[in-house]
């Protein structure tokens, strides 16, 4: 069987295995049996040059694999107070057509049903906020202070961002990939943006005290009070920037191996 195709838009019904042919299209992953060829190079014999012969774009945003679709929706909606939060999961598995799939865990979604939960996490946390706001939270930051956020939230994007792609790389499977970003998923609980790192217990202060995640929470909240702490904001920073440049470094050397 023979297919040529041009760059063009197209829909296609969930699960029909789009998500494992772009795997194969773009040498993540093996064709069980054929042969692929990509601007003329086979994806098996010759992956250098496919890879740099096409661009490609994520279509995941904040899906946890390990948790349900109704759990990854509640992991957002934990602050809603009151019964609110729940009644807004069922809501919006309804909506987006997600009800049979919601005890299912995320890893056995397509690639449309991902794309589906993506947008009600969205939601939900927008419902977070709009509680927040309705609760009495009310920054006093001001403009310089807001671009400090920002700032500080694409700095943490962009080593997180090259993080997992190094952890990407390593992995020999997408499977493996998705778990391997689990730890780094996790550290925000393990930090003091639910509980002060200083009413912890033994062990977990100390773990909480020096990972990166605390000093990130702390330079935000300080910068949404109007009060920031330049030694807590310094080391944030650092911590994004040694993120990064170890990600990079580390996804660099992988690809040059690989390839």
């Amino acid at each position: 069987m023979s297919r040529r195709a041009r760059s063009s838009p197209c829909s296609v019904r969930n699960g029909a295995g789009k998500t494992p042919t772009v795997n194969v299209l773009t040498t993540l992953a093996k064709a069980d049996g054929g042969t692929v060829r990509v601007e003329g190079h086979d994806v098996a014999t010759d992956a250098r040059a496919v890879r740099a012969a096409i661009r490609v774009t994520g279509q995941f945003a904040a899906v946890d694999e390990l948790l349900t679709g109704r759990e990854n929706l509640q992991l957002m909606l934990d602050l809603v107070p009151g019964n609110g939060g729940r009644r807004l999961i069922g809501e919006l598995l309804e909506r987006f057509d997600l009800v049979a799939a919601a005890q299912k865990p995320a890893t056995t979604y397509s690639g449309g049903m991902r794309r589906k939960l993506d947008l009600t996490n969205l939601i939900a946390i927008a419902a977070i906020v709009g509680v927040a706001f309705l609760l009495g939270f009310r920054p006093a930051a001001s403009l310089h202070d807001w671009l400090g956020v920002v700032g500080l939230v694409v700095l943490l994007a962009i080593s997180a961002g090259w993080l997992t792609v190094a952890l990407g790389l390593a992995a020999k499977s997408p499977e493996t990939a998705g778990m391997a970003a689990v730890p780094l998923v996790m550290l925000p609980f393990f930090s003091s943006a639910i509980v002060a790192a200083e009413k912890m217990g033994p062990g977990v202060r100390q773990f909480a005290e020096y990972q990166p995640f605390t000093p990130i929470i702390e330079t935000v909240r300080g910068l949404l009070d109007g009060a920031p702490s330049a030694g807590t904001a310094s080391t944030a920073v650092a911590w994004c920037v040694g993120i990064a440049l170890v990600g990079y470094l580390r996804a660099r050397a992988t690809f040059t191996r690989r390839a």
